[in-house]
């Protein structure tokens, strides 16, 4: 499992462990001011005589780096701001599949739907997917069944209340 705390956080926790060990202090003590195994602290020992530890500025985030660079995001959040009509879309809504083809078109990167999904999630952005209606519905009819029928399905109407049974 993950400590808590930020890279520069474990690695400055890392160097003051590390300074406690040189000024002769014990590995139980330096154990438990820093808050770690002692299993940890020999490791961290051994990684500093080896020299293997580097010094980073910045933890490096795991997964592949992003196909667009920060311009084309940019870019993007631009052409997804106009619109989906504008691109010949008949309806004013962005899928991933409709999304998916911008960035081809534009920028010319193939995406899969999971990443331009990760793509919109990052730059704050959904996907937009209508919801579908049947063209059949009556709302006035589902008013009607809301308010008489479902409640006498439910048993919880007075009786006689419903206008289709006499009572």
């Amino acid at each position: 499992m993950r400590p808590i705390g930020t890279f520069l956080q474990l690695q400055q926790r890392r160097k003051h462990a590390l300074k406690l060990l040189k000024r002769g202090r014990s590995l139980n003590e330096v154990a438990e001011v820093v808050g770690v195994t002692l299993r940890s602290l020999r490791r961290w020992r051994q990684e500093a005589k080896r020299g293997k530890r580097k010094q980073q500025s910045s933890r490096r985030i795991p997964g592949c780096p992003c196909r667009l660079s920060c311009g084309q995001l940019n870019q993007l959040k631009q052409k997804l701001k106009r619109g989906a009509r504008a691109y010949g879309y008949s309806a004013e809504y962005w899928s991933l599949t409709r999304v998916r083809w911008l960035i081809r078109k534009e920028f010319n990167v193939t995406y899969h739907r999971s990443g331009v999904w990760r793509l919109l999630h990052r730059l704050k952005w959904s996907c937009q997917k209508p919801q579908r209606l049947a063209l059949q519905r009556d709302e006035a009819e589902i008013a009607y069944w809301k308010r008489y029928r479902w409640p006498w399905i439910k048993k919880v109407a007075r009786p006689g209340r419903h206008p289709g049974f006499p009572g």
